[in-house]
């Protein structure tokens, strides 16, 4: 099955207002960009992103933060962003901080039919307890909180200070699993079938956004025929994309770097 689609504006036309929307990336690293700004350019709003983190002001996911047209943010890190923090301590956007392996089995378990697992990640802090506030109102007090999460004991293997493995009892929180309306990701490779490659860290939340996406929609720097790729480097199989966006050589040259931090030349002869 051919599931390339001639442009960018073709593969996110369908996608409407308020929808959950999860994309791919870390950081700036291996973030679908074009798709992105694709929409934005259509105007959709009121989405639910869920990713790693919300971009930069002018880049990423912070382009539609800009336009006013992400309602919530399911991330683990949102530093690098001046409007997200204004947006979120005023009131207009809620937030969901979650921890960042959490996240990823989140993610995972959605496109695996899981409706959610138990971790002993969070236990004993607000992740489990609740109150992280979510959303502030326009007077910053907290408008919305996070929920009380169900927790559980259980027996799990331990090893003692010396190094014995015992059995011991552990409290562990139940996590529900997320899975995405649609997924906007970023390969290195593909091909027609929709198989993708990933670059070494450019790999990084973007399977994990593929699976769990209903339909899942992956921008590739370069674009091969069936058969090209190398079974054993595929590292998302095509099941899970349902459509392919070929890049041009100008959109796949343009990444940007968060912080660029050089040496200044030394004076000394």
């Amino acid at each position: 099955m051919d599931k390339v689609v001639t442009s960018p504006a073709e593969a996110v036309a369908d996608i409407p207002d308020g929808v959950t929307l999860a994309v791919g990336g870390f950081g700036l690293c291996g973030i679908p960009s074009v798709l992105i700004a694709q929409l934005r350019d259509k105007g959709v709003k009121d989405l639910e992103c869920v990713s790693n983190n919300c971009g930069v002001d002018d880049w990423g996911l912070g382009v539609l933060l800009a336009g006013g047209q992400i309602r919530r943010m399911v991330s683990s890190y949102v530093g690098e962003n001046k409007e997200f923090a204004r947006q979120y301590l005023s009131g207009e956007l809620e937030v969901e901080l979650t921890p960042q392996g959490t996240l990823a089995e989140k993610l995972r378990a959605g496109g695996s039919g899981m409706a959610a697992f138990w971790t002993r990640t969070g236990v004993g802090t607000q992740i489990a307890d609740g109150g992280l506030p979510w959303r502030y109102d326009s007077e910053g007090d907290v408008a919305v909180s996070s929920p009380k999460k169900e927790t559980r004991t259980f027996q799990v293997k331990d090893r003692t200070p010396e190094g014995e493995t015992v059995l011991a009892e552990h409290e562990f929180v139940l996590e529900h699993a997320i899975s995405a309306d649609f997924a906007l990701v970023r390969a290195w490779k593909g091909d027609r079938h929709g198989n993708l490659v990933f670059r070494t860290t450019a790999r990084n939340f973007n399977p994990l956004c593929a699976i769990s996406g209903q339909v899942t929609i992956a921008e590739v720097e370069e674009l091969v025929e069936p058969g090209e790729l190398d079974p054993d480097s595929i590292h998302l199989p095509g099941i899970y994309v349902q459509r392919v966006v070929p890049l041009t050589p100008e959109q796949a040259a343009e990444k940007r770097i968060e912080k660029r931090t050089v040496r200044t030349e030394s004076k000394e002869a």
